[in-house]
């Protein structure tokens, strides 16, 4: 690199290697400032981070809802919290068009989450994806890893919706999320559409996998190695990079729910995206750790020899074979995240619900 300068660990990540840097959320005080100084080239949005923008840019939105309540005299509020969404995901798309147009659709983009609580209803989600996708040139549409989940993208992406696998945690979804959205893209080709500017990624929430192992140790009595439970989620993540490699499979693998600082540093140099939130952009930069590649740097066997022998759930989680898409659903780390997921609408709903009939007792 000789005496060329970066801006932080993040801008020096992203410009010297094919690392693609997201931001994990739409605030646009936040992705502005990634953009600027850590060569962010995408960013997220799905009701857990309108709650959480909405606290960090209240002034922003305080005097817009009502005017959004005000020109949609017949709307629910629901269908009103659903259009908060897609204002939020518009406004940070537009900051992301240069890139978009720079990389020619495989960044730049905003992904924008389909209602939780369709996670059983295929055609319910393609249906919100192509909704979606037409609000700008630049949208992502993110569909959960659910057996419906996985029928919805490969139809979503026959159809030109690119499309970012969501409450996704294992190996078993990250291949059935690749064949799937293969099988779409194949579907398309043979009809002579256009498939240049898709940019298809499926993402593992490598530390929701970390959480849920500490609570089976707890709930179960399990006593283990503490330092194990940081690398579960890496292991997934690099195996199943390996895979995709090999496949040739054309959509990458996005690394999401930061728990420590290997969920980015151990993936650094891979053809992938790695999506922290603002504030652990903030931590990496101030750190001392080197940016250098460890994409092909195998987790030590030693840790995988633990995982698998103690805990039933990582090894359903790092096995390729044997499962099948309507286990999904069931898998706990799959319930946790759609609860979560489906609690976040319920209260961005409530928020609006409060804008829309004040309470006269407060």
């Amino acid at each position: 690199m000789g005496t060329r300068e970066f801006k932080s660990r993040l801008h020096e990540m992203s410009m010297t290697t094919p690392s693609a840097l997201w931001n994990d959320s739409c605030a646009i005080g936040e992705l502005s400032s990634s953009i600027e100084t850590n060569g962010t080239v995408g960013a997220t949005c799905n009701p857990v981070i309108v709650l959480s923008v909405l606290k960090k840019e209240w002034s922003l939105w305080k005097d817009r809802i009502p005017q959004m309540i005000e020109g949609n005299p017949k709307a629910d509020e629901e269908t009103l919290a659903w259009l908060l969404v897609e204002e939020m995901s518009k406004k940070a798309a537009q900051l992301l068009l240069p890139a978009f147009e720079e990389h020619k659709g495989r960044n730049g983009r905003l992904s924008i989450q389909t209602n939780p609580k369709y996670f059983r209803d295929a055609h319910a989600m393609v249906a919100q994806a192509e909704h979606f996708s037409s609000l700008a040139p630049n949208m992502i549409v993110k569909i959960p890893a659910t057996a419906a989940g996985i029928e919805a993208m490969e139809e979503a992406t026959a159809r030109g919706v690119s499309i970012n696998a969501t409450v996704s945690f294992s190996l078993p979804q990250a291949l059935a999320v690749a064949e799937a959205v293969e099988r779409g893209l194949k579907r398309r080709e043979a009809k002579g559409l256009d498939i240049s500017t898709m940019g298809p990624v499926c993402t593992i929430m490598v530390g929701r996998i970390d959480d849920w192992l500490k609570v089976q140790a707890e709930k179960l009595n399990i006593i283990a190695n503490p330092w194990i439970f940081e690398w579960a989620g890496v292991a997934v993540m690099k195996k199943a990079y390996e895979i995709y490699k090999k496949r040739g499979y054309r959509l990458r693998l996005l690394s999401a729910a930061f728990r420590n600082h290997l969920h980015w540093s151990e993936f650094i140099g891979g053809d992938l995206v790695i999506s922290p939130p603002f504030e652990w952009q903030k931590r990496y930069n101030v750190s001392d750790i080197e940016v250098k590649n460890r994409i092909g740097t195998p987790v030590d066997p030693a840790i995988i020899e633990e995982l698998t022998r103690k805990f039933a759930d990582f090894r359903w989680a790092y096995s390729s074979e044997g499962y099948t898409n309507a286990e999904f659903d069931s898998f706990a780390p799959t319930r946790r995240t759609l609860r979560q997921f489906c609690k976040a609408t319920d209260d961005l709903v409530a928020q609006i619900r409060d804008i829309l009939i004040p309470n006269p007792d407060l």
